[in-house]
Formats: structure tokens, C-alpha cells, sequence
């Protein structure tokens, strides 16, 4: 699986691992947030250098359905649930700020983008009701939304809530953007530089398999934070949503377009040189706990080829966003980092507002600055709704640990002999020890099933090939090699008990 974004002829080349050892500030992540946290600080003088463990964008930002609105589903009404309504206003003046330095900026440096009418929509009666509450919260607040009669979509909807001139994006053009003005500014971009560790001294310490590095600050702006401190781990559930393009023949509805009822279908267009393209989204799960993602990508395109008969699809894809259980985004100094290593995490979607909010947040406090939003957001309050929120997840991840591990002694056992079919992974014990055994393009491999996070069990993901914790959302290849989530190390590639 392939996103729309990633599949091009990339205009951007890694820089070498650099001699010098020290820099004023080291990003670990060349998504979003990483890149303009950079550019940032490398505009304010600093020496920086972006450390990126597999390619730019490679993980949600180049994953994404690149919407950049204020009309989010049912955040609002949600967010007001749990905080006061001057809280919520923090978080809506966050998005502001990141939707407009971001359009500004795409306009200055000429990096396309489309204005559009963002539209969340209901089709059923609950869903009516939701949308509703989700309107009062969103003029509460002073947007502009107002409801439409004509939604404009090939299926009956029962309402539908607007809000006009709202930006759509391709963030792979935004990021070789931001790639291209941050080498500009004297900035560094490593690919394949996978950062395991984060010491807490002064300087501060970088640990990769290539070599340590220092910093005078370090931000970690890898999607779900790769240190424990503060146990964000705990504290966010990794939800993992899908995504096509489709050739539509005739016209396409020009709005963006997301459901409020579950599940999820989101929708887009997006121009290209061979004409316009359908996007869809949604159909999400929580991260390596669907027992076969493959069967979410199909009903995402029975959905849109349903409603668009003819529609050829031409990529799918899927990304993996993380919810805080209070639903609020983190976002700033790490615990026990001695106020000098930084983060941002939670986005619960919408990270092409929020990251952009964070970073410009997270620049001010390097810089010595802050914004009115970011303090209160910084002092907020999790309610008892959040409290019980977060209870609840972390006993269903202590649960689901108990349970995988009495289900593995009931699987078949897996032997040197064992070999999946095509496109298939298995778990069992190899020689006593939980093992993962996959076979992709003839190929079979044999890891250990264990997460290297907190040892979770991990699961076959049949749509994207890979190994996925079902926990805090770590994933692997079949190989074992890392991917994304807030693991640092490969899987054991040597699994069973040693013979005396």
C-alpha cells in the first residue's frame, strides 16, 4: 500500500550523516511537526538537523487525507464534554493558528493548495442529533457553520454542517517545501536515522545505531512520543484509518466531506495532471486489534465504488494517528527532560492544524515566548469523564496482554517447517517462546512475536504486510525492522530457548 502523496519521483535527497556532533537543537520525525519546528528554529539562527528513521513523510504526515479545517467531525462538541468552554476556545485559536500560518506559507512559496467548504455530514437520526449539538459547540466558539439543505453527496444524508474556505493540501508538496527552505536556512535532514534514546543530561544526549550526537534541545515530533518518560504511551490510543483515490468518470462533489456517524467515511478531490481524483477515508480501528485490516480496506471500497459505480481505484493506503484518552493534544516539555526536550502528540486526526499548532508552540518556548492559547491549553484540567477515559484504556491493555498470552499456548505450534501462505503471518511458540512467522513474496521469515515496547503480542496486519502491536500501536516489518510507533528497537530475530 502506497498513498497518493508517497508515489511520486521525490525532489529531495538525504543529507549524509553529519561529522559534527553537536548541534543547538536535533527534531527526531520529518513529519509536519518535525519539519516546521525546524525550519522555525533554523530561521531564528539556530544549527539544526532533522533525524528521520525512515524517509520524509514517511509515517502519518505522507499518510494523511491532507485536510487543513477548523470543521472536525464531532471534536468540538466532544472537547466540550470534558472542559470549559474557554479551554475548547484554546484549542480552536491552536487550529487557527496552524491552518493560517500554513496556507500563508504555502502561498509565499508557491506550493499549491485548494480552498474548499468543509462539510461533516450525518445519515442517520443519532447522527442528526450529534451534528446538532456539534453546531451550538462551533457557534459557541465563533465559527461560521451553518447548516445546508443540498450536501451535494450521491446519498441521502439527514443533515449536513458547513464551513466555508477550507484548505485542502498534498502535505508530501508541503513537507519538500519545508525540506527545501530548511536547507536554505543552513538546516540538516538524515533519513534512515533511526534515534533509540534520549539521554537527560546537559548537553543533551542522542542515541542512534550511527553514532551520538548532543544538543542543546531536543524535540521528539515522532507521532507517539519514543520516550516513556511521562508514560504518554499510556495516556494515547492508536487508531488506524484507511485511505484510496479513485478515477470517478463524470463530476465529483468539491466539497470535503466527513461523516460524523460511525464508521467513518470521509471524502475529497484532488487535482493531478491526468485530471481529478476521489479520495476516501476512514472505515479506522484501534492500531493491530482488527482481525483483518484487509476487510476495512474492502468495505472503504465498497463504500465509494457504491456510490460512484465506475470509480477505478487507483492507490490505497493507510496511516496510524494517535488520540489522547482526554482527547486534548500534548504538546511541549517532556517530563524529566529538565525543560529541554519537547513533544507533540494526540492530534486524534487532525494533525495538519494541530502539528503545525505545535510546533509554533514549541518553538516559542525554545525561543523564550509563548501564546495565550498554548498556556491555557498547557494548564487545563482532565476531567473525571477524562480520568475514567484513561482507566479504562490502560485496563483494556492489561486485559488484551492476559488474554493474547493464554491465546499463543492454544496455537498450533510453529517448527523450522512452518510456512504461512502467500501474503499470511502466524503466531505461535517456537521452542516455548511466542513467534511471528509471515510469507511475503515467497519469502518467510521468522521473528519474535513480542513487541520490544512493553511485550505485547503482536498481530498480522494482512492489508499493509506487517507485524502490529495491539497495545501502544508499534509496528513492524515482516523482517522485524521497525516502522513506527513507541518502540525504538527491532524485533529478536532469534526466537526459542536455547538447548543445554
Amino acid at each position: 500500500m502506497k498513498s497518493l502523496w508517497l508515489d511520486r519521483e521525490m525532489r529531495f535527497t538525504s543529507d549524509h550523516i553529519p561529522e559534527e556532533k553537536h548541534f543547538d537543537t536535533i527534531v527526531v520525525g520529518a513529519g509536519l511537526t518535525g519539519m516546521v519546528t525546524a525550519l522555525l528554529l533554523s530561521r531564528s539562527g539556530q544549527r539544526v538537523v532533522v533525524f528521520e528513521a525512515r524517509t520524509l513523510g514517511a509515517v502519518t504526515t505522507g499518510n494523511t487525507t491532507g485536510k487543513l479545517s477548523l470543521l472536525q467531525g464531532g471534536v468540538l462538541s466532544a472537547l466540550r464534554s470534558q472542559y470549559s468552554l474557554r479551554v475548547v476556545q484554546a484549542y480552536v485559536e491552536a487550529n487557527k493558528s496552524g491552518q493560517a500560518w500554513l496556507a500563508q506559507y504555502m502561498e509565499q512559496q508557491g506550493t499549491p493548495f485548494q480552498r474548499r467548504t468543509a462539510v461533516t455530514f450525518a445519515t442517520t437520526d443519532d447522527g442528526g442529533q450529534r451534528l446538532r449539538k456539534e453546531a451550538a459547540v462551533s457557534r459557541d466558539l465563533g465559527l461560521d457553520v451553518h447548516f445546508s439543505r443540498d450536501a451535494g453527496l450521491p446519498f441521502p444524508v439527514v443533515e449536513a454542517l458547513e464551513l466555508e474556505n477550507q484548505v485542502q493540501i498534498n502535505p508530501m508538496d508541503v513537507l519538500e517545501t519545508l525540506a527545501r527552505d530548511l536547507r536554505g536556512h543552513g538546516g540538516m535532514i538524515v533519513e534512515d536515522m533511526q534515534v533509540q534514546n534520549v539521554g537527560s543530561k546537559q548537553p543533551v544526549e542522542v542515541f542512534t545505531p550511527k553514532g551520538t550526537f548532543t544538543a542543546d534541545t531536543v524535540v521528539l515530533a515522532t507521532g507517539t512520543p519514543i520516550l516513556d518518560r511521562g508514560l504518554y504511551f499510556a495516556k494515547l490510543e492508536p487508531n488506524r484509518s484507511y485511505a484510496a483515490a479513485l478515477k470517478v468518470p463524470g463530476d465529483i462533489p468539491q466539497g470535503m466531506y466527513l461523516s460524523i456517524d460511525s464508521p467513518t467515511r470521509s471524502q475529497r478531490t484532488q487535482p493531478t495532471p491526468e485530471g481529478e481524483l476521489l479520495l476516501v477515508g476512514g472505515y479506522g480501528h484501534a492500531g493491530g486489534r482488527a482481525a483483518s485490516p484487509q476487510s476495512h480496506v474492502d468495505d472503504l471500497l465498497g463504500w465509494a465504488t457504491k456510490h460512484y459505480p465506475g470509480a477505478e481505484v487507483t492507490h490505497t493506503w493507510s496511516a496510524q494517528d494517535y488520540r489522547a484518552t482526554n482527547l486534548m493534544p500534548f504538546f511541549g516539555k517532556l517530563p524529566r527532560g529538565h525543560g529541554r526536550i519537547f513533544f507533540g502528540t494526540g492530534y486524534n486526526k487532525w494533525g495538519m492544524s494541530n502539528g503545525v499548532a505545535a510546533a509554533r508552540s514549541i518553538t516559542s518556548d525554545i525561543l523564550g515566548g509563548q501564546s495565550d492559547w498554548a498556556t491555557v491549553i498547557h494548564h487545563r484540567v482532565t476531567s473525571p469523564k477524562g480520568a475514567v477515559e484513561g482507566v479504562r484504556h490502560n485496563a483494556d491493555v492489561a486485559r488484551r496482554m492476559i488474554e493474547d498470552t493464554a491465546k499463543v499456548r492454544k496455537n498450533p505450534e510453529i517448527t523450522d517447517e512452518t510456512r504461512p501462505p502467500e501474503g499470511t503471518g502466524v503466531v505461535g511458540l517456537y521452542k516455548g517462546e511466542p513467534a511471528a512467522v509471515s510469507t511475503v513474496e515467497g519469502k518467510v521469515c521468522k521473528v519474535s512475536a513480542t513487541c520490544t515496547h512493553l511485550g505485547g503480542l503482536l498481530s498480522w496486519n494482512d492489508a499493509e504486510k506487517s507485524w502490529d502491536c495491539p497495545l501502544h500501536g508499534s509496528r513492524f516489518t515482516p523482517e522485524g525492522k521497525y516502522l513506527e510507533g513507541p518502540a525504538t528497537r527491532p524485533l529478536e530475530k532469534s526466537v526459542g530457548r536455547k538447548e543445554n
